[in-house]
């Protein structure tokens, strides 16, 4: 685990919903008003880097190797913010993403 990195239980053991100059505790009830503003949420499991004419080789069948290996964590981001590292899990026959570190983020800008 990185420097930068905050394991999730640790992350959970926190109260997130009090402001570190503030005295008084907050409840889910003051962040109300936010739970309803949409957010686009990414797992991204690798990256590659290919030339124009490379991409339009591409077909279906095509393999495209990333950067990552298998089992490697893969990056979790919130409107385009990395928030968090995570592992592919299979649920019902579907994919999901368990997250095992929440990223700090003071730490987003090193």
């Amino acid at each position: 685990m990185a420097d930068n990195d905050l394991p999730l239980e640790e992350f959970q053991e926190s109260n997130a919903l009090v402001p570190a100059d503030s005295g008084e505790e907050k409840a889910a009830v003051d962040l109300a008003p936010v739970f309803d503003v949409p957010v686009g949420i990414s797992a991204v499991l690798g990256k590659a880097n290919m030339s124009v004419a490379q991409l339009l080789k591409l077909g279906a069948g095509s393999v495209l190797e990333l950067d990552r290996k298998v089992g490697e964590a893969i990056d979790i981001y919130v409107n385009n913010r990395l928030v968090a590292r995570g592992e592919v899990v299979v649920v019902d026959d579907r994919l999901g993403v368990t997250m095992t570190e929440i990223i700090k983020s003071e730490d987003q800008a090193a």
